[in-house]
């Protein structure tokens, strides 16, 4: 092991943190961390996209859409003067609009006369059905009759369906492009993340509308050059509530949530998305009360002001006003009601998140995908097999049965529920398998202790094409440490090391420093952690101090408590096993010592909870707890289970402090 190395770290995106896990597991935690593969914060933004209080998503969607629909829309000089030719066109238009492309195709290949209004219709009705290829070889054809709007559509099609470098080359070729051809490239440049090409252009434009300062000012405050889109924003000979609400955005976005507010009481005319702008502003910068009076005094809402408002709420902790808020609604779409799932799971409330997604299917919402993966984790949470069939029966009947989010989200249900074959049946029958369903597949085997199995998977995942991230690593080490195998676990740390395009994170450190500590090296994963190069979390420390309780090292136990403890002064659980290895070396005043320490501080050991569900009941137990309706019974069934386990040569570390009240004798 490489102690001398300094590994660098990386930190999260504070605004996912804030909502969502990280896909950790660090085995031997004082606190566990559960493995959720599917809830890495790369992930769960992707699902649910409205959670991210992003100010340029809102305002962009409303804007944006206006446009774009007349950019891949037949100009309104262009029509037909045969009358049967403009009844068909209007029927390809209409058909296209509905997504049934087929008939629409149909009736342009029966049409004997096609003018330039019929190819732009079909061609832009391939395109609003994602077959861009297929409007491609309509567009390509000798006979094809194409004007600037046709030429504008295909390459909004391209654009849109991720294909960069042929809008580009389209692009080029136009032979006449409009102010509308302009924007649309300059938007799939900012879209692409390439904003010194989108202002270049943007330079070049022969003629500009407040659209192409509106695209260009987005673009530069959402990439962070506020001062920029500032400059740009001053500059512009007119301006509509979008550019207002762009720079209001832009700026809130970039943390001057003051200059926000005084750009925002200077317009000369809000909508509803500039509202919710700059409410979103002040939740993103964690001013709740502002937010709150801003909400209240809003001239009219609609159901993203008060989505916008419950996340700013869940976001900062406070699920019971986002709850009360929530039940005012008079309208509720789907992502409201996603946005209070998520907000119960995260908290730890999956019981109310069940609940509250029963409410939604009463209320006739059908759930999304980003419904689907947070429910599912809700019966993660709580191993509620019956609850997370009844909901895989619901996906398999919607068309997020395929996704695979959906998937990795099944795998982590069926898995942490004990079904593992069920797991493996999903994983193996994905047809879009991606890094993160192998994730998640690598993390089930982990958490079940099947270390050959995760390595198998990993080595299989990467025959397959697939490059492991930092989930990845997280997992396969897991996977070793639960299964003892520490020289394979030790290998893939090194390749982790080695390999520069993955940030090595504290979750990684957690589990090497646990696989040394179940090996009882405890002196060298002591030293790595001395060496590390920056300040070693609660999480890394746990882990060592767990495996000197495994061993008995006083010696090692003792410092590494001290440093917990600096970490996390009033951790319970650190005492406990401080105690605990004080007692197993027989060193009974000091286990004494600690122990009224932690009295004294009033800290108490949260009591071990259990529960397992029998037909269609969850019996939930607390250490000492003797409250079940048949606790005889199951005490006298623990007390046979006892005395065979003594007959089988089982002896009891009587060196453990045990919690209290407990005993099966």
């Amino acid at each position: 092991m490489r102690a001398w190395m300094k590994p660098s770290t990386r930190l999260l995106w504070k605004t996912g943190t804030s909502l969502f896990s990280t896909a950790a597991y660090t085995p031997y935690r004082i606190h566990p961390v559960r493995v959720a593969a599917v809830t890495s914060v790369r992930t769960l933004l992707l699902i649910l996209p409205d959670l991210k209080l992003s100010c340029y998503v809102h305002f962009s969607r409303y804007y944006y859409s206006d446009y774009k629909s007349i950019e891949i829309s037949p100009s309104k000089r262009d029509y037909s003067i045969d009358q049967n030719v403009a009844r068909s066109n209007w029927l390809i238009s209409k058909f296209s609009r509905e997504g049934k492309i087929a008939e629409a195709r149909e009736i342009f290949d029966r049409m004997p006369i096609r003018d330039v209004v019929t190819w732009t219709a079909i061609i832009s009705g391939y395109i609003k059905c994602g077959m861009v290829e297929e409007a491609w070889l309509l567009f390509d054809t000798v006979d094809a009759k194409k004007n600037v709007v046709t030429w504008t559509a295909m390459l909004s099609g391209y654009i849109q369906s991720n294909q960069f470098s042929g809008a580009e080359k389209l692009f080029r070729k136009m032979p006449h492009k409009n102010v509308i051809s302009w924007n649309t490239m300059i938007s799939g440049y900012a879209q692409n993340g390439q904003i010194d090409s989108a202002f270049e252009l943007f330079q070049k434009m022969p003629d500009r509308n407040v659209v192409s300062w509106n695209t260009i000012i987005t673009a530069m405050a959402h990439s962070g050059r506020i001062d920029e889109a500032w400059q740009l924003f001053d500059q512009m000979p007119e301006r509509d509530v979008i550019s207002w609400t762009a720079m209001v955005a832009g700026l809130s976005q970039n943390g001057r949530i003051d200059e926000a507010r005084a750009l925002f009481d200077q317009m000369p005319e809000r909508n509803v998305v500039s509202w919710n702008a700059m409410i979103t502003g002040y939740a993103q910068n964690l001013r709740l009360d502002e937010a709150l009076d801003l909400f209240e005094r809003m001239p009219g809402r609609d159901i993203p002001s008060w989505n916008t408002m419950i996340t700013g709420l869940i976001q900062n902790g406070d699920l019971k006003r986002a709850r009360k808020l929530f039940n005012q609604m008079h309208r509720r779409n789907v992502v409201s009601w996603t946005t209070m799932i998520t907000g119960y799971v995260q908290d730890g409330q999956s019981e109310e998140a069940l609940k509250v997604f029963s409410l939604m299917q009463a209320d006739g919402i059908k759930p999304n995908q980003g419904t689907f993966v947070s429910i599912l984790g809700a019966c993660s949470n709580l191993a509620g097999l019956s609850d997370g069939r009844q909901i895989h029966q619901i996906i398999s009947k919607t068309v997020f049965q395929n996704s695979t989010l959906v998937e990795s989200a099944l795998i982590s249900m069926y898995s942490k529920c004990g079904e593992m074959s069920i797991a493996r049946e999903i994983f193996d029958r994905s047809s879009q398998r991606d890094v993160v369903s192998w994730n998640g597949m690598i993390t089930a085997y982990a958490c079940h202790g099947c270390g050959r199995e995760a390595i198998h998977l990993f080595n299989e995942m990467q025959k397959y094409g697939f490059k492991p991230d930092d989930v990845t690593y997280v997992g396969v080490l897991s996977a070793c440490n639960h299964s003892g195998l520490v020289n394979e676990g030790l290998k893939y740390f090194e390749e982790l090391m080695e390999d520069r395009s993955i940030d090595v994170r504290e979750d990684h450190y957690a589990c090497l420093v646990d696989l040394c500590g179940r090996a009882g090296r405890l002196k060298e994963a002591f030293d790595f952690i001395e060496h590390l190069g920056t300040k070693p979390s609660a999480n890394v420390w746990g882990a060592l101090l767990a495996g000197c309780n495994v061993h008995g090292n006083v010696k090692i136990g003792n410092l590494v408590a001290r440093r917990l403890l600096e970490v996390e002064p009033d951790n319970a659980g650190t005492y406990m096993l401080l105690s605990n290895i004080y007692a197993s070396a027989g060193r009974w005043k000091e286990a004494a010592r600690v122990r009224l320490k932690m009295k004294d501080k009033g800290l108490k050991k949260q009591p071990g909870c259990s529960w397992i569900e029998v037909g269609n009941r969850v019996h939930v137990f607390v250490v000492g707890d003797k409250s079940h309706s048949q606790v005889k019974l199951i005490y006298d069934i623990l007390h046979d289970l006892h005395m065979k386990l003594k007959k089988a040569g089982y002896v009891l570390n009587k060196g453990l402090t045990l919690d209290e009240d407990f005993s099966i004798s």
